[in-house]
């Protein structure tokens, strides 16, 4: 029982943000076009000041535990090649397609991520999600702009045909996507700050937030808008969510939502068990976070601004998030009834 409580607080929360969402909407406090707007902040500004803030609190680059990272990252790759390769033999809508694919490699790692894994392991395991996160989460954006550039929903012809190749596109969509971006940059900074870490330079350089504690009011502001990134994006999301469309849509939710949350968390979390024996409690919070947290909400945002199936992304998110409060429990009693926990 207390596991499972510990899980529900762990997820329910969202689903509370999601409801405060789908209640505003009703009671028309919001429109259209102010989703709209807050689906285009979250993804430029909001999102990337929440990554870009995780990788950056990574304390120590060297220490990496490179099998425990390797095997997270390879994971993800190896969830989207399947993924590419059986989802379009059932689903030939291109929009829902690239939808579904996304939503089963890409977990909500970035925005819960730290937090679950700080919940379950304290400090440590907090320590090792970070750690994760600056690996992983560019391997999420990267695989999402190529799957969103493959499978989109066709636009309609208005007479203006396009020259853009499609691997020029895929390119320019990942070099220009803000989620990478902000990824990157955290790395960037990461790295030079363990440069004068390595040069011997004064501790004021080697501390220096934005290289701070010399600029506290700087570190302070990205924290204010990086702690936003989650209520926002979620509030948005339940706006945005349909109640109507479940009927419809509702074998691809179905399927989906149970391949996300059970069948891949266990797989990912058996074969990490089984081929690394050296991985700890702390390993096994970080990979919690990433293999059985729901659906990214980043991952609808995303679609609805390249194209693919909106409504569709918006269902997976909401329902892979209500079931995973389930899901996750699972999982940890059975962490701990082999000691892990």
């Amino acid at each position: 029982m207390e596991s499972f409580v510990f899980a529900a607080n762990s997820v329910l929360p969202l689903v509370a943000l999601i409801f405060v969402g789908q209640l505003l909407k009703r009671i028309g406090f919001f429109n259209d076009n102010f989703l709209a707007i807050g689906n285009k902040l979250v993804f430029k500004v909001l999102l990337p000041a929440l990554l870009f803030y995780n990788v950056y609190n990574i304390d120590n680059i060297s220490q990496i535990n490179w099998a425990f990272v390797l095997y997270g990252a390879c994971s993800i790759v190896v969830i989207f090649a399947i993924a590419m390769v059986v989802t379009p033999i059932f689903v030939k809508d291109k929009g829902q397609c690239g939808v579904i694919i996304q939503a089963l490699f890409r977990s909500n790692f970035a925005l819960i991520g730290v937090p679950l894994a700080l919940a379950l392991f304290g400090q440590q395991g907090a320590a090792e999600a970070s750690v994760l996160s600056a690996f992983t989460i560019p391997v999420f954006n990267v695989l999402a702009v190529l799957t969103l550039s493959i499978y989109h929903k066709e636009m309609p012809d208005v007479g203006e045909k396009t020259t853009t190749s499609p691997l020029k596109k895929v390119i320019v969509g990942i070099v220009t996507n803000p989620l990478i971006l902000s990824v990157v940059a955290g790395l960037v900074v990461l790295l030079i700050r363990a440069l004068f870490v390595e040069l011997g330079w004064s501790f004021r350089l080697a501390s220096f937030k934005l290289f701070g504690q010399d600029v506290t009011f700087v570190y302070k502001a990205l924290q204010y808008v990086a702690n936003t990134a989650t209520p926002i994006s979620l509030i948005v999301l339940g706006g945005r969510f349909k109640v109507s469309a479940v009927k419809r849509l509702w074998k691809p939710i179905v399927i989906t939502t149970v391949l996300r949350c059970a069948v891949i968390p266990a797989v990912g979390l058996t074969l990490a068990y089984l081929l690394i024996p050296s991985l700890q409690g702390q390993h096994f919070a970080a990979y919690i976070a990433l293999f059985g947290t729901p659906t990214a909400v980043s991952s609808a945002i995303m679609a609805k601004e390249m194209g693919g199936d909106g409504e569709l992304a918006d269902q997976l998110v909401v329902w892979t998030t209500i079931i995973s409060a389930f899901t996750i429990f699972l999982e940890i009693v059975v962490l701990r009834s082999v000691g892990i926990f």
